[in-house]
């Protein structure tokens, strides 16, 4: 599947259960690919950010979490080999920008802030979100669809992100989802034991 295709189906596909098989397939693809030896887009700081950002979004609890699952390294990938350079540039904005916000509110950045600081901030992003998405509810009279998408809101992209990135790893798909990789024996046509044929007669 071409990459930009991917993308385009990606931005229409944020519900992971409704997720085309082909896209699911794709996805999963890119967590087989070699491990990169140095990440190309985040540098060190921003991975520490990006890291710490998706563990609160999905936290280890008796199941491992996003930092278990690599995400951020997922998330690296998608930035360096899939988005486009507008894209790319949106998305590291808005990461400078929850550090800036970080210390404006608690004078550090985002990874020195405490746990309950950072949850915090991602509070403060997920409702700025919702009111983008109210807004644009507000400015279709009669408006009865689900609440729609804001277009380019960074923490909308980094939440999908997130989520794509765990759910297509092997951690999310078999132990949070419960995919069968490989599935399970069939037996076609097994005869009917004994005791299975004297209830059928």
């Amino acid at each position: 599947m071409d990459r930009r295709e991917v993308l385009k189906l990606l931005a229409l596909s944020s519900a992971l259960p409704a997720m085309p098989a082909e896209l699911y397939s794709a996805l999963r693809a890119v967590h087989n690919e070699p491990a990169k030896p140095l990440l190309k887009t985040l540098n060190p700081h921003a991975d520490a950010t990006v890291t710490a950002m998706a563990e609160l979004i999905i936290p280890q609890t008796d199941t491992p979490g996003a930092k278990a699952a690599r995400v951020n390294e997922f998330i690296d990938l998608i930035l360096t080999e899939w988005y486009s350079d507008e894209d790319r540039a949106r998305f590291l904005a808005g990461l400078a920008n929850v550090d800036e916000r970080t210390r404006l509110l608690f004078g550090k950045d985002f990874i020195e802030a405490t746990p309950e600081q950072q949850a915090g901030i991602l509070e403060i992003l997920g409702e700025e979100m919702a009111r983008e998405a109210d807004a644009l509810i507000a400015g279709v009279p009669g408006y009865r669809g689900s609440r729609p998408e804001p277009d380019n809101n960074f923490y909308l992209m980094f939440r999908d992100l997130t989520l794509t990135g765990y759910f297509t790893s092997e951690v999310g798909a078999v132990q949070q989802l419960h995919e069968e990789i490989i599935p399970g024996r069939y037996d076609g046509c097994t005869p009917l034991t004994p005791s299975a044929q004297e209830k059928a007669s």
